[in-house]
């Protein structure tokens, strides 16, 4: 495909490219605290020359982000494993679409499962409110992210997308990297999970082809993410009731760099992650010739989401939070025990604890709260009667 766009300002970096910009990170006071705080049995002079010694993205991810993040993993969470990469064909790339629970893990978690399966990395999708301090943005362009726009004017957002749009089929048409991309904007607050048409959208708008091939060019791969406990579920309930009180509420710069400092460092109980396999196959029975525009974008959301939610792996909590949402004392008790349903009821109550707001409303955090746990098995048991 010929390159029309210059991708510099939000491609990853080249194994070329690594040694310069480690050299100027590690010069960065807040990282230097970052890697007092992440490995604290080592020197940090060490850690630094261990940094510098890198000279391949390979390098920084098999040497520093995969350890780091399993020992995050053993930390926070009572473990991790992921099914499905046997369907992987090491001489296809594949544009991997999932649902999205927290801001860094979960393309880190993925690419650190890749890791350790012995796969390649994929380049994964970031939008660029998370980068909100120069060094972080070094570090995330280090670790084989791309940078989506979501700020300037209408035109200026066009623009953006449609060099994305090109990026990322060129990534995948020319067999060059796999790519990760969340099926929203920003993160399912309530954890009903939904493929935005206007993903899809903007992946069409480098299409050479009809609708139909285009997207079965790009190898489609729903992931589907589970997680036992959504460490930043309480930050997700706040915000909710902050919008509810104020229309206008917009979260902050160090709203963000919260939500993604409880999504590392909170306990996530199990974690649980499912390659479904490309989707070719069903969207050429599905499609036909007489869809227009609007029906294959509605036919192919409605596929990815389907792929996702009946691939959750669903824990006692889910189970007893639909339980309480319906109020229905014991309609899943076969699902958990009398000590599961206590230990998911308190754990709710001590998120509850965590927030901090004038005028909180606990019956309506505590709703949002149990919605974000049932609307995984509500849309499970949805896609299975399909």
């Amino acid at each position: 495909m010929e390159n029309e766009y210059n991708y510099d300002a939000i491609r990853p970096y080249t194994d070329e490219e690594v040694p310069e910009a480690l050299k100027r990170v590690v010069t960065e006071p807040e990282l230097k605290a970052v890697l007092a705080y992440l490995f604290p049995n080592k020197p940090l002079n060490e850690l630094i020359q261990t940094l510098l010694s890198f000279h391949s993205v390979n390098d920084f991810q098999s040497k520093i982000v995969a350890p780091l993040m399993l020992n995050l993993v053993k930390k926070t969470s009572d473990g991790l494993d992921i099914n499905g990469l046997e369907k992987l064909n090491t001489a296809e790339k594949y544009l991997f679409i999932s649902n999205h629970r927290d801001i860094i893990l979960d393309a880190a978690l993925l690419n650190t499962l890749l890791i350790t399966h012995g796969i390649e990395t994929s380049e994964n999708a970031i939008g660029d409110n998370l980068c909100v301090k120069p060094w972080i943005t070094e570090m995330m362009k280090l670790n084989k992210n791309f940078i989506v726009q979501r700020s300037g004017s209408m035109r200026e957002i066009f623009e953006a997308s449609k060099r994305l749009s090109a990026y990322i089929r060129q990534n995948i048409t020319e067999k060059r990297n796999s790519i990760w991309i969340a099926q929203r904007e920003g993160r399912a607050k309530n954890a009903d999970d939904r493929t935005q048409e206007s993903l899809l959208k903007m992946l069409s708008m480098s299409a050479k082809k009809n609708l139909k091939k285009s997207f079965i060019e790009l190898n489609l791969t729903p992931v589907s993410i589970s997680y036992e406990y959504d460490a930043c579920d309480f930050l997700k309930a706040k915000e909710f009731q902050q919008k509810r009180d104020n229309p206008d509420f917009r979260k902050s710069k160090d709203d963000d760099l919260l939500n993604m400092k409880t999504g590392l460092t909170g306990y996530k109980g199990r974690i649980h992650y499912e390659v479904t396999g490309k989707i070719n196959d069903e969207l050429n029975e599905i499609l036909s010739g007489d869809d227009d525009r609007t029906a294959v974008l509605e036919k192919t959301a409605r596929l990815i989401d389907r792929r996702i939610h009946k691939n959750y792996r669903l824990f006692p909590g889910n189970y007893v939070a639909l339980d309480n949402l319906r109020e229905e004392s014991n309609f899943f008790g076969k699902m958990y025990s009398e000590n599961e349903k206590e230990k998911f009821n308190t754990y709710i109550e001590n998120q509850i604890q965590k927030i901090d707001m004038p005028q909180k409303d606990i019956p309506f955090l505590r709703n949002k709260l149990t919605e974000m746990y049932a609307n995984p098995l509500i849309n499970y048991l949805a896609a299975i009667e399909e």
